[in-house]
């Protein structure tokens, strides 16, 4: 017998459904606070719910599903793999189609909390593992910094528009130079941070793949790379994996990039790219080989992302520095 809890989530409250597979009436719904105090109460209504459908009248472990919906899970997700119980972190995107496909009409905070329950019930998703606090401050560290450069790039842009008020401009370039320097604080607290194990061996291996810089490497990093069983793997969840459409011998559309992962990832391996496909020896034999096949620009500089990503993916695995004489297929 199993018991599975299915909770949609947002900023101020999640709608929880308990589900117990041995019984035959329907979930059991609550509505909590996102806060410490939702928390608590969320447990004792768990017991409750549990000790009266066990045998024994004790508590037992569920199986708890949420969806990766901004940064207002992980509090919760926290505390409910703390309390022991089993705890999966879905793309919100799979409930979705999930829902699409049982032809649900409606959508209610309520009917997504049993859809999510009645989710991990047939699909059984992976357990999630919180990451380490050293891990979570190189992620709030380097999304910062993310944040920060798109500013920078709107308020250098709203510079070259010419304001025709000087008050504008003057505001606009205090702005830019208040922001470059929160830009360098940053970098100097990454710095830091990454002179701690594991971080710095991590960066030494990856730094030594030419084209990724340190910046680069405590991105990649951050998003967690290592937690994948295959490269195969992290290209899909990078969205560097490609897509096929086909159907019968009439349709059959370009290759193209399916988008469908991690778009951080993406952008951060970009400019890496670009870099690698000059100055990585191994890499710039592979793009040659794409260009003699007429390969769009574009496709190569994806397909250049994705060996980036999988030789990192190699060296942080392998705890070996990237070898030169590497000639990728």
């Amino acid at each position: 017998m199993r018991y599975l809890l299915g909770i949609d989530i947002s900023k101020s409250s999640f709608h929880a459904a308990f589900l117990d597979t041995a019984g035959s009436d329907g979930p059991q719904h609550g509505e909590f606070p996102n806060d410490a105090a939702g928390f608590q109460q969320l447990s004792e209504w768990l017991e409750r719910l549990s000790s009266s459908g066990s045998a024994t009248g004790s508590p037992v472990t569920v199986h708890a599903c949420m969806e990766a919906t901004g940064r207002y899970y992980e509090a919760l997700a926290c505390f409910l793999h703390q309390a022991g119980h089993r705890v999966s972190v879905v793309n919100p995107t799979c409930i979705a189609h999930y829902a699409r496909s049982k032809l649900l009409r409606n959508k209610t905070d309520k009917i997504d909390a049993a859809t999510i329950a009645d989710f991990a019930r047939t699909q059984n998703p992976r357990a999630w593992t919180p990451p380490s606090p050293q891990l979570k401050q190189l992620q709030a560290l380097t999304h910062q910094l993310d944040a920060l450069k798109k500013m920078k790039t709107q308020e250098t842009n709203r510079l070259k528009a010419a304001p025709p008020d000087k008050n504008v401009q003057k505001v606009i370039r205090e702005h830019l130079h208040f922001l470059e320097q929160q830009n360098q604080t940053l970098i100097q607290q990454l710095d830091s941070l990454a002179k701690d194990a594991p971080f710095q061996r991590q960066v030494q291996l990856l730094t030594s793949i030419p084209g990724i810089g340190k910046l680069t490497a405590y991105r990649l990093i951050a998003e967690g790379i290592t937690r994948f069983d295959s490269s195969r793997q992290l290209a899909a969840y990078a969205g560097l994996s490609p897509r096929h459409h086909e159907s019968g011998t009439s349709v059959k559309r370009k290759e193209a990039l399916s988008k469908v992962g991690n778009a951080r990832l993406r952008a951060a391996l970009y400019w890496p790219a670009i870099s690698a496909k000059r100055w990585n020896p191994a890499l710039a034999a592979f793009v040659e080989r794409l260009e003699s096949k007429h390969k769009p620009n574009k496709l190569i500089t994806a397909a250049v992302m994705r060996k980036l990503l999988c030789l990192a993916f190699a060296v942080l695995k392998a705890d070996k520095p990237f070898d030169p004489a590497y000639q990728p297929h």
